[in-house]
């Protein structure tokens, strides 16, 4: 069973694209902090927590099969927005964009028949369905009281509750 110098530069790549995703996350929640929405700053905290256990999830794969893991930059992520419909509305997309890279990835695995690396992937891709239902429903919920802020604080009140 091969684990190929494509397949793990991939995977290092993944590392950075997750570690960033917990930058990104740690950044929504500093601007929602900012903005008196603890309960969405929280989330997007636990949301932060779960990338970077994803990052290490590759991180350890990459060291099972007998890879070296190799550490890059992580781009600076935004910082401000205009409100948390866009906050939120970024989150989704960026989940689409890092479930593009999964596909990618899971593509990869196929055509190399790293059926280990496929294996998996497979929790990946059901990771990211979820990821971005997720995603879509906060989101939803958020244009649907944007303009309450009585809705708004009841919300953020909901958010807190993620563990």
């Amino acid at each position: 069973m091969v684990f190929t110098e494509k397949m793990q530069k991939a995977m290092n790549d993944q590392i950075n694209a997750e570690m960033f995703s917990a930058y990104l996350y740690q950044s929504m929640a500093a601007w929602l902090e900012s903005t008196d929405m603890p309960g969405m700053a929280h989330w997007m905290e636990v949301q932060a927590k779960e990338e970077m256990e994803h990052a290490f999830k590759f991180y350890s794969y990459i060291m099972e099969r007998g890879g070296k893991v190799t550490l890059q930059a992580i781009e600076a992520p935004q910082s401000e927005w205009d409100s948390p419909v866009s906050v939120f509305s970024d989150a989704l997309d960026h989940e689409k964009y890092i479930s593009k890279r999964i596909d990618d990835l899971m593509d990869m695995a196929i055509s190399e028949k790293d059926h280990a690396s496929r294996i998996m992937l497979n929790w990946f891709v059901e990771e990211q369905v979820e990821e971005e239902d997720n995603a879509s429903t906060n989101l939803a919920k958020i244009r649907h009281l944007e303009g309450s802020k009585r809705g708004m604080y009841m919300l953020d009140k909901e958010f807190s509750s993620r563990d």
